[in-house]
């Protein structure tokens, strides 16, 4: 029997890829493994973008290689952004696989496999990727049935400094509507209730388009040819989200009120240095107006501490500005130099330790902003989209609210009620925790 266990490391962007290759995988026959032990083919779909994901890769590769050991019929192939990046070097540094594969390459992982030879051990093109997918490709959907993601674009022309997505990934490639508009429809037919628009730069999508279209226009064609009951939209650029986008949130619900925007500093000198294109005037701007047009939106950022030539002022300077701000959800990440960035040329290193202490900082400030925010949902009834039995325990339903992305966010806990996975719920919320919500299923679905 031919199956695969699948590793896919990274972000939703990576997760889509996975998804096609499964697909590929499938309709040539493989099924698949839930452990490693039943397979006949490993695959590892790794993350580049920042030394950690690199390790994590690494390491997940030596593990899964540990099972050749033992039944070295196995094939162990490793494809995604680490390959593109540092291909050579892996060849070298790992006999242990069989195949690397690059992200031009990947859709047709199927018949990459059926020639593989020792002689032939690398599959990818030099340079920044240039693939794009469309809805003609198939995709094995591996998140729960009822929530997708929906890649609209590939690449980045930001060039942040700390960056290397644009070096791996190359420039922006925005999909054209249509063909978006049809992958979304299969989607909703395969029972998709929640779709999360998802690209390196939302709000870049259409600027390399004859057509003129833009995020706006895409999401305008979304709701007018689909049913599908919610849109989340995942990664935009500060300074580019304008009052178009956020009047159209306000005026269809079905366009969650959550956004995922990474501000990544508030330093102004620090937001230079790192070749980000606006200034702390502008987010006071953005998170302003955002409150204005959608007075209960969730903002969700990441902060990078600890960037070369950052001082205790510019720390403190973003505190001031998050217990200002009072956002729902932030991710901090601590500074790391990556080969090949420009900001791994720069002086003024922060040593580890101090990088560190500055970290739980922010980290203790928006903890406690985060646990006062949850507060105001206590008694409120919200939709919840029910995943499932918890995590936590068989004794609790587990969903999301609104304000709540899968995947990153917390969760609500429901300890009663008759549901199912992919109903979309009323819940009355009884508990508020740092970052998760209790509450109990009211009558009637809002969504089946």
């Amino acid at each position: 029997m031919k199956t695969v266990y699948l590793v896919s490391l990274g972000c939703p962007k990576n997760l889509v890829d996975s998804e096609v290759m499964l697909a590929a995988l499938e309709q040539d026959g493989y099924t698949v493994a839930e452990t490693p032990e039943e397979a006949s083919l490993l695959l590892v779909n790794t993350c580049g973008f920042i030394r950690p994901a690199v390790e994590e890769a690494i390491d997940e590769i030596f593990r899964l290689a540990a099972y050749k050991e033992d039944d070295p019929a196995k094939l162990l192939v490793v494809t995604g952004c680490m390959v593109q990046r540092y291909g050579p070097d892996l060849m070298a540094e790992m006999p242990e696989v069989d195949l690397f594969v690059g992200l031009d390459d990947f859709p047709r992982i199927d018949r990459l496999i059926r020639a593989i030879s020792p002689e032939q051990r690398m599959v990818t093109n030099p340079g920044p990727a240039a693939y794009v997918m469309n809805s003609s490709v198939a995709r094995r959907v591996s998140t729960p049935f009822f929530r997708s993601y929906l890649k609209i674009t590939e690449g980045c022309d930001n060039h942040c400094a700390y960056c290397m997505i644009p070096s791996i990934r190359g420039r922006l490639r925005s999909r054209e509507m249509v063909d978006l508009v049809a992958e979304a429809g299969l989607l909703q037919q395969s029972g998709v209730k929640e779709l999360s628009l998802v690209a390196q730069d939302l709000t870049a999508y259409g600027n390399d388009l004859r057509s003129g279209f833009n995020l706006v226009n895409l999401l305008e064609t979304l709701l007018a040819s689909t049913t599908i009951p919610w849109f989340r939209l995942l990664y935009l650029y500060p300074s580019t989200v304008t009052d178009s986008l956020l009047q159209l949130m306000a005026a269809q619900p079905r366009i969650l009120p959550y956004l995922d925007i990474p501000f990544q500093h508030v330093s102004d000198r620090v937001l230079h240095a790192m070749n980000r294109h606006y200034n702390q005037a502008v987010l006071d701007d953005l998170v302003r107006r955002i409150r204005r047009y959608i007075p209960d939106c969730a903002i969700r950022t990441t902060m990078l501490i600890g960037f070369p030539g950052e001082t205790e002022e510019d720390v403190a300077l973003l505190v001031e500005a998050l217990k200002t701000w009072r956002l729902d959800h932030v991710g901090v990440f601590q500074y790391q130099d990556e080969e090949g960035s420009k900001a791994a040329t720069y002086t003024q290193k922060i040593p580890d330790e101090e990088g560190a202490a500055r970290y739980r900082w922010v980290m203790e400030t928006q903890a406690e902003i985060s646990a006062g925010l949850q507060q105001r949902f206590v008694g409120r009834v919200e939709p919840v989209l029910i995943e499932g039995i918890s995590r936590e325990s068989e004794l609790l339903l587990e969903g999301r609210s609104r304000f709540q992305a899968p995947d990153i966010d917390g969760c609500v806990y429901i300890t009663s009620g008759q549901v199912h996975p992919g109903d979309i719920v009323s819940v009355r919320i009884t508990e508020a925790h740092t970052y998760d919500l209790v509450g109990e299923v009211v009558d009637g679905l809002e969504n089946r």
